[in-house]
């Protein structure tokens, strides 16, 4: 931060203390509320049911669908996606931290999510946390832009893990492209490093590519058409 014309030094040094001190602060609170596994609690108190014996065992909303249907699944889904926007409203809109400041506390949540002390670092896979994140930090055509994606790789992408990956490949690539800032792709590259660890199982395997899933849409839209005649 260069010094404005009669602000001393040590005025600037104050402030840039001072938003430090926020951004650590925040950050902490939103590792700890990301950590909460609201999706295993909605399961154990709504269905009295563990959700990790369902599926592919991760705590998260997905599972709570499988395992209760769509009221209990939309809840957690909501309470998923929810905390990751609290702290990075506070950090970007409240407090005006910088650019990177406002990233590195959206960055906390979804580390939480993924590596929850709660659960003993077996979080989930924090796709909803992430959307979330993004959605906090007022980046429409970023979010636009990974819809987007999702939506392409979900239709001709049979592997759930690699629907998720490629789509955020794809949105870093638009970044990259479009002219984003350095800050913008870092944050993005951090992400999709992330989530590509929590979806290493799928990785393991490589992507299938087809058009079952885009078939299946039609199908869905030809049934739905009928029953309205």
């Amino acid at each position: 931060m260069l010094p404005r014309p009669g602000v001393s030094p040590d005025a600037v040094a104050g402030v840039e203390m001072t938003e430090l001190l926020y951004a650590i602060s925040l950050g902490v609170s939103a590792f700890w509320l990301g950590s909460c596994p609201f999706s295993l609690w909605v399961g154990r108190r709504l269905l009295g049911k563990d959700i990790r014996d369902y599926g592919d065992g991760n705590p998260g909303a997905v599972n709570v669908f499988r395992a209760g249907g769509r009221k209990p699944g939309c809840l957690a889904l909501v309470l998923d996606m929810g905390k990751g926007m609290p702290f990075v409203v506070l950090a970007g809109l409240v407090f005006g931290l910088p650019e990177v400041a406002v990233m590195a506390v959206g960055l906390a949540a979804i580390l939480g999510n993924a590596f929850s002390p709660i659960l003993r670092f077996r979080g989930g896979k924090s796709v909803a946390v992430a959307g979330g994140v993004l959605l906090a930090s007022l980046q429409y055509e970023l979010c636009i832009a990974v819809a987007v994606f999702l939506f392409l790789c979900f239709l001709f992408v049979e592997s759930d893990g690699w629907t998720v990956v490629l789509a955020l490949a794809g949105s870093t690539v638009w970044l990259a492209v479009s002219g984003a800032s350095s800050w913008e792709l870092l944050f993005m590259l951090s992400v999709l490093a992330i989530l590509a660890v929590k979806q290493k199982n799928d990785l393991r395997v490589a992507p299938g590519f087809g058009v079952k899933r885009a078939r299946w849409l039609a199908s869905s839209r030809r049934a739905r058409d009928l029953s309205q005649r």
